[in-house]
């Protein structure tokens, strides 16, 4: 089909002039946004550098506070003093305040010929304690162990059972003055049980289930106390040749015994070893003489009603 127009009409040609102009702002538009000088990218300032976040200094730790007693370095002089052994009566000395509570796990000797004990550690030693004695029990049971101080447990007593307390005795030494030894094993005995067990940490032995122990008269002392002594005394016929296993605490009843001014409770052997039957003492069979004897002095030993 044809156009009515002419092809060189002057609408015609209007009409090819409109696109053409419409063509060449299009194509200028496009050059304008090709060669368009862009703006340049902002870019964020890179940050300045941080001086690097100071590391906090370490708090020093405190100095450890030293624990109960303030340290005393005076030299005394201990012969001066009253002597602890067993045949002592020292009323200036304190008796056991807690015996049911447990030891420390030391046993403490003094480094020189005695060491100075103190009934208060912040007044004036009042009695000396020996590094040796005929009848031992110079190396005794420690139950409270501070930094510069120890409460340790004494032989003797306070008063005679006549005349006063003849409970287990007890007293405090400086640290300094003695050699410690760890001590593993503690020994206790149930009166109404009637056992005994050597226990070491967590472990139990038990080496009676029967034996005899005091009368309502001469009972056998109660709380704790330490091993003074292990011996055979010969002139005791009753105890077969076995050792005698001497103990720091004396009888609560009695004060002396066979002539001599101490009543000293003791494990050993007898052939009757069953009931209330002693006059303190603690009658066992060969066999768990033998294990007693092999423990050390200074090993702690508690009796329970």
């Amino acid at each position: 089909m044809h156009s009515s127009e002419p092809r060189h009409s002057p609408a015609r040609r209007g009409l090819w002039w409109g696109l053409g102009a419409v063509v060449a702002l299009l194509a200028i538009a496009a050059s304008a946004v090709l060669f368009w000088p862009r703006t340049a990218e902002v870019t964020a300032p890179a940050p300045s550098p941080r001086a690097p976040a100071e590391t906090p200094l370490p708090t020093p730790e405190p100095t450890p506070t030293s624990t109960g007693f303030p340290v005393n370095t005076s030299i005394y002089d201990t012969s001066a003093l009253p002597q602890v052994d067993v045949f002592a009566v020292i009323p200036a000395l304190p008796v056991d305040a807690d015996p049911s509570q447990p030891f420390a796990g030391f046993a403490a000797r003094s480094k020189e010929t005695a060491a100075p004990v103190w009934a208060d550690p912040t007044g004036e030693p009042v009695a000396a304690l020996p590094r040796d004695f005929e009848f031992d029990g110079t190396t005794v049971a420690v139950v409270e162990k501070q930094e510069h101080w120890l409460r340790v447990l004494l032989t003797g007593r306070q008063a005679l059972p006549s005349a006063g307390n003849s409970a287990q005795l007890s007293g405090w030494v400086r640290t300094a003055d003695v050699d410690l030894t760890p001590v593993d094993a503690t020994v206790e005995v149930s009166l109404t049980a009637r056992t005994i067990d050597i226990v070491r940490g967590e472990a139990r032995e038990r080496i009676a289930t029967d034996f005899a122990s005091g009368t309502a008269d001469t009972p056998t002392p109660l709380g704790r106390s330490f091993v003074m002594m292990t011996r055979v005394v010969p002139e005791f016929g009753y105890t077969r040749g076995n050792p005698m296993i001497y103990l720091s605490v004396q009888s609560p009843t009695l004060d002396g015994f066979g002539g001599d001014p101490a009543a000293v409770t003791a494990f050993h052997y007898h052939d009757a070893r069953s009931g209330a039957i002693s006059n303190g003492c603690i009658r066992l069979d060969a066999e768990a003489i033998a294990k007693l004897s092999q423990l050390p002095q200074g090993t702690g030993v508690r009796i329970l009603p």
